[in-house]
């Protein structure tokens, strides 16, 4: 005998019909992981791509696929990139906010975003880049930074741990010194845009102008790379003032260095009389021990020496005798 599968009713499938409705009534929502929507005013593709630019945006979007890898939010007015929502794109290769309003980004800000290679936060209103900014960005390639005039302050350490950096651009903004011990190290770069700030030449500066001047190969617009002060040396090429620089700030000394010679030699004035004195104590001590050492032995040295003559005037007065009862 066969088992015939039952077939569902027409009431079953009206319960499953008018299901979505009642979880969305119950106040459940799909999880975003699973959900195929899209912001509002967005566009997404089947290739995790979701473009959002030109669509006067005040706020970061909400409700975007937890899959997405390029994200272009360019020409909009994003004041902030909210860590809480941006870091659960873990998947993000591409994030594009150029042209808002930015005005503070941080260490937390990209704090998931391992797989991240390219970012671009050009023409917005970034004042400071703080200590690891970028740092937990280990895969990233390319930085695009420019054209934010009130930046006048990036850490020397904003940049540590980005080992796959290969293009940092820092063009046109109000820059006019940058540490550049942590682009020393960074083992991948190989192109710097340092063009349109204000770069101080002085020597404060001049670890930066050596390095222009060595690595001239790796700056874009390198031209357009000039001094905005001192007053002599403006429009001046910062690859042109390295060395003149180097000359004119190891020249003469400073009112410091004068001070550190004199402190050093107080230390060693100092420490040559402490040490004359103690030797003379030294010789001191020594020669009144060998002093004392002679007076104990001298008396013993007597005594030897008295015995010693008394046994030899015994034996020649032995031998006189001997020769006058021979005669």
């Amino acid at each position: 005998m066969r088992l015939v599968a039952p077939q569902p009713s027409a009431r079953s499938l009206r319960i499953l019909a008018v299901l979505p409705l009642l979880v969305l009534v119950a106040g459940v929502t799909p999880s975003p992981a699973l959900s195929p929507g899209c912001p509002d005013r967005c566009v997404c593709d089947d290739q995790l791509v979701v473009q959002c630019a030109g669509q006067h945006l005040t706020a970061f979007p909400a409700d975007l696929p937890l899959a997405t890898r390029q994200l272009i939010l360019s020409n909009n007015r994003i004041a902030e990139l909210p860590p809480l929502q941006l870091n659960y794109l873990s998947d993000l290769v591409y994030l594009d906010c150029s042209n808002n309003s930015l005005t503070e980004v941080s260490e937390s800000t990209f704090g998931n975003l391992r797989k991240l290679a390219y970012l671009d936060l050009s023409f917005n209103t970034l004042a400071r880049v703080e200590d690891r900014t970028f740092g937990p960005l280990s895969g990233l390639v390319m930085l695009r930074m420019t054209d934010n005039p009130a930046l006048s302050h990036v850490h020397p350490d904003a940049f540590s741990e980005c080992a796959a950096l290969q293009v940092l651009d820092v063009s046109r903004n109000n820059l006019t010194a940058l540490n550049v011990s942590s682009l020393v190290g960074l083992p991948s770069l190989r192109s710097v845009g340092l063009s349109g700030n204000p770069w101080s030449c002085e020597c404060d500066n001049e670890d930066l102008c050596l390095w222009v001047h060595v690595e001239g190969f790796k700056f874009q617009d390198e031209g357009q790379t000039v001094c905005g002060t001192p007053a002599d040396m403006q429009g001046r090429r910062l690859g042109e003032v390295g060395l003149p620089l180097r000359t004119r700030c190891h020249q003469t000394l400073g009112s410091w260095d004068y001070l550190f010679f004199i402190a050093i030699g107080f230390v060693i004035f100092a420490a040559g009389t402490v040490s004359a004195w103690v030797m003379g104590v030294v010789m001191v001590l020594y020669e009144r021990y060998i002093k004392k050492k002679d007076e104990q032995v001298d008396p013993e040295d007597g005594e030897e020496m008295g015995g010693t003559t008394a046994g030899a005037r015994g034996s020649h007065g032995n031998g006189n005798l001997k020769l006058t009862h021979s005669v």
